[in-house]
């Protein structure tokens, strides 16, 4: 039975979204899954973005609702955690955004020899 709050049925709609993309880049072809992945973890307007947003002012309302007595403050305190490490995670993959860009621009080619390597475990400068 659907929701009758419009709100709720839309966050719904964008969690099956979410779930029916994540299902699609795993099968699109290298150039079409990097441009969305650029797409995701875009500061300015991409997904990761916006959920971060969506956590912030949860948190903002968390926090009213806090100090009514209405929501632990364990609540609120947890979508601050949570707003934060989504912040910062999306500070670390912006770094690598226009690689991600310039990537998605360039059409499947097979590559004239293997690619080098990479190590797959980056230590975080923190």
């Amino acid at each position: 039975m659907p929701h009758s709050n419009p709100y709720v049925r839309l966050a719904d709609e964008i969690a099956r979204q979410l779930g029916q993309l994540g299902d699609h880049l795993a099968i699109l072809p290298p150039h079409e899954a990097t441009q969305v992945i650029a797409r995701v973890v875009d500061p300015a307007d991409g997904v990761l973005a916006g959920v971060t947003h969506l956590v912030s002012v949860s948190s903002t309302f968390a926090k009213v609702q806090a100090e009514r007595g209405a929501l632990p403050a364990e609540v609120w305190l947890a979508l601050g955690r949570a707003t934060n490490e989504l912040d910062a995670i999306g500070g670390d993959l912006d770094e690598h955004r226009e690689i991600l860009q310039h990537a998605g621009n360039r059409p499947d080619t097979a590559p004239a020899k293997p690619p080098a390597p990479a190590p797959l475990v980056v230590r975080r400068r923190r």
